[in-house]
């Protein structure tokens, strides 16, 4: 089983990496913060899940251990595979994912392709005893994002935008209405560059 890698980033693309390590480019899947954030030509180190099947080894990427451990939880409940793990990954960051468990809220996992609500509600109680969560304020904190997010996606921004954005936000903006002023700030800004 392949456990880490660590190479030269040779290609990149929103969905996956060509990461060259001892003059071999393994194709690594990851998700799009992940691809993006990877510079061509320059190091590389990933955590990985090996998939392995009939015809195929899928090689599966992320830049920490929490990421890879979410993932392994996620493919393990019945019906997700790695690729529907990895969209899940993609919509919601494991701390959003522990958030969303801790307060039975399915927002973010509804937003992935192939998952409605009752697969959602299906990973939340699947997860509820093995994700970890710290605080019971953070389901406030959870509804309070997914708000923002419902609203910036309602005046027609981009989803990927939205997500970067709400990563971006100070932590004491305490109501709904401060988070959508200062995400609005943050995205004209970074439509403006």
């Amino acid at each position: 089983m392949i456990g880490t890698i660590q190479g030269t980033v040779r290609h990149k693309d929103l969905h996956t990496l060509i990461v060259e390590t001892n003059g071999v480019g393994y194709k690594v899947y990851s998700t799009t913060d992940t691809a993006l954030g990877a510079v061509i030509g320059e190091a590389v180190f990933l955590w990985t899940y090996l998939s392995v099947k009939e015809n195929a080894l899928d090689l599966f990427g992320f830049p920490d251990k929490d990421n890879l451990d979410v993932f392994e939880l996620l493919i393990g409940i019945s019906g997700i595979g790695p690729k529907t793990a990895l969209s899940i990954l993609n919509v919601a960051s494991p701390a959003m994912l522990r958030q969303a468990v801790a307060s039975d809220d399915t927002t973010y996992l509804t937003k992935v392709g192939g998952i409605g609500k009752k697969n959602a509600e299906k990973i939340v109680l699947e997860l509820r005893d093995k994700l970890v969560t710290t605080s019971a304020d953070k389901s406030a904190n959870l509804r309070a994002e997914g708000d923002v997010m419902e609203a910036l996606l309602s005046l027609g921004y981009d989803e990927r935008d939205v997500r970067d954005v709400l990563k971006r936000l100070p932590k004491d903006l305490e109501n709904t209405s401060d988070r959508v002023r200062y995400a609005l700030k943050l995205l004209s800004e970074s439509n403006g560059r």
